[in-house]
């Protein structure tokens, strides 16, 4: 009875080794736009806290002035 190990496993090797290549790259891809998606929304929550945080500071600001404007003269 013949061996036929080798066509079989050559023909595995010639076109199971390119398929894993792309599952390989696929899934490098896929990992990569998550990192830049989780990156995009850290810097968006960054973004979003300071804009909140300036504002408030700028209201907190304004309510001072206003209250030492209307505050009557000693």
């Amino acid at each position: 009875m013949a061996n036929n190990n080798g066509v079989f496993s050559d023909l595995f090797n010639a076109v199971g080794t390119p398929i894993q290549n792309v599952a390989d790259f696929a899934g490098d891809t896929v990992g990569s736009l998550f990192s830049v998606a989780q990156s995009c929304t850290n810097l968006c929550a960054t973004i979003l806290t300071n804009t909140v945080n300036t504002s408030t500071q700028i209201i907190q600001g304004v309510s001072d002035a206003l209250t030492r404007a209307i505050a009557p003269k000693q």
